[in-house]
């Protein structure tokens, strides 16, 4: 068994009626699903990828009225959004000064261009130049960013764990990532802070941002508290039910508390927390949102 890749990544939005208004007309990408929080039915669940909803493309978004994230370490910091080549980089910097989007410009982070920026409401997101690598999205023809430019899919996402022993053995020995280089990163993850973080990659199946976790190792952070502009969870993906039984079966066989298998109609999802408290998930490519 082995993971393929970033599956989807759920986050908290205070302001729903301008989260939608910002990725679909900002970004760019298209409302593939309105749907409810399965766990909490009274708020709604938004969303947003490629014109099809392909795994690996998707970013969603709780409908929770909640006071900002205090940001800090046990968390997801960064959520790369991904585009083919620095043109496109260059492209989207100068489209979100002209929607009044504080951007500091290209720079190169861990051998990739990469330009920073915060949505409305603080989630911190970053687009990736990845050079064509990953699954080929599939374009949406109403979106008001021209095909060449769209967001491609989701990778890297940055965590923060204040020491990196515990998350290290899940991801290796548990999720069988590969512990695959290291690289420092300025004070954009440590929220202004001084200083810089080592920041340790770890890869799943095929090479790419698609396919990667980095993980900033940050002690001297307080620890974060979930709130609008944050992030909820991370989803990794698994091709088929087979494997994903293969999942259950394994985090049950080293005692890795989890959900248990969930239906999530549109995939089927197991959950757990790594060491810092970080929520992942495992979830299948299918049977997609065309289901209904």
């Amino acid at each position: 068994m082995q993971l393929t890749g970033i599956h989807h990544l759920t986050a908290v939005s205070a302001r729903i009626r301008e989260n939608y208004r910002f990725y679909t007309e900002v970004m760019g990408m298209r409302l593939v699903k309105r749907s409810v929080n399965q766990d909490d039915v009274s708020a709604y669940h938004l969303f947003y990828a490629d014109a099809v909803g392909s795994p690996g493309t998707d970013l969603t978004f709780f409908d929770w009225e909640m006071p900002r994230e205090r940001r800090g370490t046990r968390s997801i910091v960064r959520t790369g959004l991904r585009v083919r080549d620095a043109s496109s980089l260059e492209w989207w910097a100068e489209r979100l000064r002209g929607h009044e989007l504080e951007v500091a410009g290209v720079m190169e982070l861990d051998g990739r261009a990469t330009l920073e920026f915060q949505d409305p409401e603080g989630q911190r997101l970053a687009l990736v130049e990845d050079g064509g690598a990953g699954d080929e999205p599939v374009p949406w023809e109403d979106s008001p960013v021209p095909a060449e430019h769209q967001v491609r899919g989701l990778g890297p996402v940055v965590l923060s764990v204040p020491e990196l022993q515990g998350t290290h053995q899940i991801l290796t020995r548990v999720m069988g990532m590969e512990d695959v280089r290291e690289y420092r990163d300025g004070p954009s993850v440590r929220m202004g802070g001084e200083g810089e973080s080592e920041v340790r990659v770890y890869q799943m199946g095929g090479e790419g941002p698609h396919a990667e976790l980095h993980v900033a190792v940050e002690p001297d952070l307080p620890v974060a508290r979930l709130g609008a502009g944050g992030v909820h969870h991370v989803a990794f993906r698994t091709p088929n039910q087979e494997e994903y039984r293969g999942w259950a079966h394994r985090l049950n066989e080293l005692r890795v508390p989890n959900s248990g298998e969930v239906d999530r109609y549109y995939f089927r999802s197991l959950y757990f927390r790594e060491p810092g408290g970080i929520l992942f998930e495992i979830a299948t490519d299918g049977p997609g949102f065309a289901v209904d």
